[in-house]
């Protein structure tokens, strides 16, 4: 890639600047927001297309745009039966929602995600049916959403969660990330995984870019310290294992510089 091809991105804050192509208005995700639906048309619905149509399209489209390469899901094999919590760097605004969904199959994953992402007319049933789970808008929802998260987890599926919270397309860096995310495997006492997205050169120049992601885990909070301090550590041993991946990128798409 020739240097005149590199986009350069100017951000001011590293937790909360959004560079997402997508200008989405948020839908109110309150306590009539269902998360888990009875309907049976619509629970098969969702299998079908979650766990069986969208199968071929995203893992074609995962090896022809980005030549994806795991490194380390045997490291998954041991909780194939359990359910678990994975953590990734947000790196493709589309890509990102089932790269993992790929590595951990054949086992059901589903997603944190922003109201953005659930707020698409036409999309958002399509959305929620790939396992979306939406953060909640006020306090009245958060009951359900965390009964959603626990259900999910106990019956051995995993859930995915993107702790940057925003996209930065083609970063190849990590960005600092708070430890809220991380008191859902520390209160459900199952273990955590990360997976980093790293930009590596192939071809004969070494000028085209694919996606090497290096699955690291399991993780576990230290029982000795207090759920504030669990929730500290388990974010400093997931950040310092993804921090560590990324220097094995080695070539921008995008550059990002500080305004």
């Amino acid at each position: 890639m020739n240097k005149e091809e590199i986009k350069t991105i100017y951000y001011e804050d590293e937790l909360n600047d959004e560079f997402s192509e997508a200008k989405i208005i948020p839908r109110k995700i309150d306590e009539n927001y269902k998360y888990i639906h009875k309907n049976i048309i619509w629970n098969t619905c969702a299998f079908l297309v979650q766990n069986v149509l969208s199968i071929p399209i995203k893992y074609l489209y995962a090896k022809i745009k980005f030549k994806v390469k795991y490194m380390g899901k045997e490291k998954l094999k041991q909780y194939k039966k359990e359910g678990y919590f994975i953590y990734g760097n947000h790196t493709q605004s589309f890509a990102d929602t089932f790269l993992i969904s790929n590595a951990v199959f054949p086992k059901i994953n589903y997603l944190i995600v922003n109201p953005e992402n659930v707020s698409m007319k036409f999309l958002n049933t399509l959305v929620e049916m790939l396992g979306a789970i939406p953060i909640p808008s006020n306090k009245e929802a958060m009951k359900n959403f965390l009964e959603t998260i626990e259900k999910r987890i106990n019956k051995g599926y995993s859930i995915t969660i993107f702790p940057e919270a925003h996209i930065w397309p083609y970063y190849t860096k990590i960005r600092p990330f708070k430890s809220v995310s991380f008191k859902y495997p520390i209160k459900l006492q199952k273990p955590a995984f990360c997976m980093t997205n790293t930009y590596q050169s192939y071809g004969k120049n070494k000028d085209k870019v694919k996606i090497v992601s290096y699955i690291d885990g399991p993780f576990f909070p230290d029982k000795n310290l207090s759920m504030k301090e669990q929730q500290e550590n388990l974010r400093n041993k997931i950040y310092n294992a993804m921090m560590e991946r990324s220097k094995n990128s080695n070539i921008e798409v995008i550059k990002y510089v500080r305004k």
